[in-house]
């Protein structure tokens, strides 16, 4: 069972938690993330659907398309052409658009209902995602942004009916990488999504492909369109060309330090954390991972020792989701142990969840990678 399937009871706390003194952090030592469990109020959660530090300046006109893939500037357009509907006076200033409505009209808005980007890996869909919830016209409280694992995540900690009714008066939802590689959460967003298109709210989304797709040089959109059921008539697929990276394969993982070495910059570095990773996967079964952002606030470093292969999947599923909350906020992992190409088994890297494991090994290689100025500092 995929981890964003869980389930948590919600914070009874109201307001949005601000960040204090890092959590744990000691006279004489930083602070370990096992330390923390942060309770996240339902209200925070969803005011942190926006998009992630690493893509808070991104915009239309800083996107550079391949002069040799047309496909990615007229992607460019098309968005923002979309933006600009979602924003305009078609709007009524109300937050319910006229995309969705199903009743006929006599003068239909142009431009597409709804948008799926569909490409592969290094073309930039979430840079464009990104760049359509910024280009939007609307308050931020009006517009989401998140991953398919954090609208996931959201349900399992406020429940379908309470996640249905703080979205529905949204004028954007943006979902990136919307999974289709675990059928029952797909349905479970799948009937979010209806829900909400009901309600009005504007859905965008990027996609990846099938697990057994990967590699053969073709593009999602039939996949997500089947997926997503009685919803693929709001949807038109923008299709954006260019070389997938996973054709180029996995970046080489740089070595791991030694304990000392690993001990002395974590002890050395402000803001970082300190932990042995069998304790940190143990730590992260008993946080919901809808809580796993909140965990990281204040880190400026997180530093493990002991880091081996992950035990079983579930365990693997959960360590995605810290690796993708790690990945937005930039933040460098330094460890002592095995590299972390070599996390997942090979039985791992070739079944449902694969796509996962290979985005978690390229992102915290790049951590690592980002973590040797810790060292030479």
């Amino acid at each position: 069972m995929a981890v964003s399937s869980s389930t948590a009871a919600p914070s009874s706390a109201t307001g949005p938690a601000t960040p204090g003194p890092i959590a744990g952090r000691t006279a004489d030592g930083p602070v370990a993330l096992t330390s923390r469990a942060p309770h996240v109020p339902a209200d925070r959660l969803v005011a942190e659907m926006v998009p992630p530090p690493r893509f808070g300046s991104v915009r239309f006109d800083n996107y550079i398309p391949d002069p040799n893939q047309p496909s990615q500037a007229q992607a460019v357009t098309t968005l923002g052409t979309f933006a600009a509907g979602l924003g305009g006076p078609a709007a009524g200033g109300t937050g319910r658009k006229r995309w969705f409505r199903r009743e006929a009209k006599a003068a239909a808005p142009a431009g597409p209902r709804g948008v799926y980007l569909d490409g592969g890996y290094g073309v930039g869909k979430t840079h464009l995602l990104a760049s359509l919830w910024h280009a939007t016209t609307a308050a931020p409280e009006q517009k989401a942004f998140g991953t398919f694992v954090e609208l996931t995540n959201l349900v399992g900690a406020l429940g379908f009916q309470q996640t249905v009714q703080t979205l529905s008066g949204h004028k954007l939802l943006c979902i990136d990488e919307f999974e289709l590689d675990d059928p029952g959460d797909t349905v479970l967003v799948s009937t979010l999504l209806g829900k909400l298109v009901d309600a009005g709210v504007t859905v965008a989304a990027t996609s990846n492909t099938l697990p057994g797709k990967l590699g053969e040089g073709r593009f999602a959109a039939a996949d997500f369109l089947r997926e997503i059921q009685g919803l693929s008539a709001h949807f038109h697929p923008l299709r954006i060309d260019g070389e997938d990276y996973r054709h180029r394969g996995l970046p080489q993982a740089p070595s791991p330090y030694d304990d000392d070495t690993v001990k002395r910059v974590a002890h050395a570095t402000d803001g970082a954390s300190y932990d042995a990773f069998p304790d940190l996967l143990d730590h992260l079964s008993k946080v919901h991972p809808s809580r796993y952002g909140a965990m990281c606030d204040g880190i400026g470093a997180v530093c493990l020792t002991g880091v081996a292969p992950v035990p079983d999947q579930s365990t693997a599923l959960r360590l995605v989701v810290l690796a993708d909350r790690l990945y937005d906020r930039e933040v460098p992992v330094l460890a002592s142990g095995r590299p972390f190409d070599e996390l997942f088994s090979e039985e791992m890297l070739n079944g449902g969840y694969r796509k996962k494991y290979f985005r978690a090994i390229s992102r915290l290689t790049a951590l690592a990678r980002d973590a040797k100025g810790l060292v030479e500092g």
